[in-house]
């Protein structure tokens, strides 16, 4: 079952970029790449880190404290010091508006 989100205009992500979402008490990356919305866990798997605060290189997003890496549109750990996937979660964009399945 489908528990559609908004969280906001897709124009306010810039591409190749992410930005932090709260929402009913968690955290969450959201990206936009290649004008396209995807979204993680917000929190690095490692350190526990905020991942809105690191650099997104093409499809992947770089943890700003020890530099780990993911896959931002599978969540794949890329490596060390990083060995745990992160949960991704489905996103679409309505209108210019980007919406997360958070179910």
């Amino acid at each position: 079952m489908s528990c559609w989100t908004e969280v906001c205009e897709f124009d306010e992500i810039d591409d190749e970029d992410v930005m932090r979402f709260d929402h009913a008490g968690k955290t969450y990356a959201v990206y936009r790449l290649n004008n396209q919305a995807y979204a993680s866990d917000g929190l690095c798997t490692h350190e526990k880190v905020h991942l809105a605060d690191g650099l997104v290189m093409g499809n992947v997003i770089e943890c700003p404290k020890h530099n780990g890496r993911f896959n931002l549109t599978t969540g794949k750990a890329l490596g060390a010091p990083v060995c745990v996937n992160l949960k991704t979660y489905p996103a679409k964009v309505e209108d210019g508006v980007i919406f997360l399945d958070l179910a």
